[in-house]
């Protein structure tokens, strides 16, 4: 007997995404897999994903036991990168995210502070938490253990959460164990990024055993690391809540947003801003800048104003910057 499943709407989370097929949970626990309908793709959404794992779907079944999503339901946020072919569209990470772990390397390979910098404007823009997850600080000599230490400085300054961690089951010192995070994850969604090499794989086959991510040593020719995951995937966690491991991330664009808005999205940028001379200041070149002014009083870190005007000569230029 054949079950008609003709006209049947279920309601269910997208877990996971490998190109044009998506996996959706459904609310009784079904694991189904969907296609997107055609004139879905034309409703204005400027991404190469119009459907992102974490979303909320509605999804028609079909008799071949497989469904069409008919709906996405209205995002509380996401998190977006750089399309790694279509440079004016937008990748959407993941969907509805409790926070984010930005997994930062001082070297091996070496995450630039331009990096996490974006990553933390695209996040403050969406409203998104981010939590910084400093990787590897068994494997570095003193400088870089110097140069880790003042990055963590930075950023708890700034007012980000920073841990510093060490994710090789070889790691026996209680001080750097992943597991001072699992009270971070309990019962949230929590978004795992970071560029190409940085472990995120050697932290989720930490957390979640049975995931058997796959990973790759570093290239030595050129310190960077290779992609293991190609599409998001969203996994439970014995202790509750989910983890998104994401494919390797080269670089952040400033989508969607206005050149004014940039400085917002730099906490410290934003506070010293107020006292501008004039309300629409770039912070580039006026008379009376505050934020100059704090940048060269050390209130600002060079770094991080270097970020933002980077940022801010991408809308100048009309197009994304190279990879960081």
């Amino acid at each position: 007997m054949v079950t008609d499943f003709s006209d049947e709407m279920m309601h269910g989370l997208v877990v996971k995404n490998t190109g044009s097929w998506y996996s959706v949970k459904t609310d009784e626990g079904r694991i189904i897999e969907c296609k997107i309908k055609g004139n879905f793709r034309l409703q204005g959404i400027r991404s190469t994903n119009p459907v992102a794992v974490g979303d909320l779907v509605r999804i028609v079944l079909n008799n071949e036991g497989t469904a069409f999503i008919s709906e996405i339901e209205d995002r509380r946020n996401y998190i977006v990168r750089k399309s790694q072919n279509l440079s004016k569209l937008s990748h959407i990470l993941a969907a509805n995210v409790d926070q984010a772990f930005l997994l930062v390397t001082v070297n091996y390979p070496q995450t630039s502070t331009t990096f996490i910098d974006r990553f933390l404007a695209s996040a403050e823009a969406y409203q998104v938490p981010v939590v910084l997850i400093f990787n590897k600080s068994d494997i570095l000599d003193e400088d870089e253990a110097h140069l880790q230490e003042m990055l963590v400085n930075l950023y708890e300054t700034v007012g980000y959460e920073c841990h510093v961690v060490c994710a090789t089951e070889s790691n026996h010192d209680a001080s750097t164990s992943p597991d001072v995070l699992l009270p971070l994850m309990k019962d949230k969604v929590t978004l795992l990024a970071g560029n190409s090499g940085v472990g995120k794989s050697t932290l989720l086959n930490y957390f979640i055993p049975s995931a058997k991510a796959r990973v790759a040593e570093i290239s030595d020719a050129h310190n960077t690391g290779v992609h293991t995951t190609t599409f998001s995937e969203m996994m439970p966690l014995s202790q509750g809540g989910y983890l998104i491991d994401t494919p390797g991330v080269k670089g952040f664009g400033s989508f969607d947003m206005e050149p004014e808005e940039i400085s917002s999205y730099f906490r410290e940028i934003f506070k010293f801003s107020k006292d501008c001379r004039f309300n629409n200041c770039s912070h580039t070149h006026e008379p009376g800048c505050a934020v100059i002014k704090a940048v060269d009083e050390h209130y600002i870190a060079r770094s991080r104003y270097d970020s933002y005007l980077s940022m801010l000569q991408d809308k100048e230029e009309g197009k994304y910057r190279a990879p960081y």
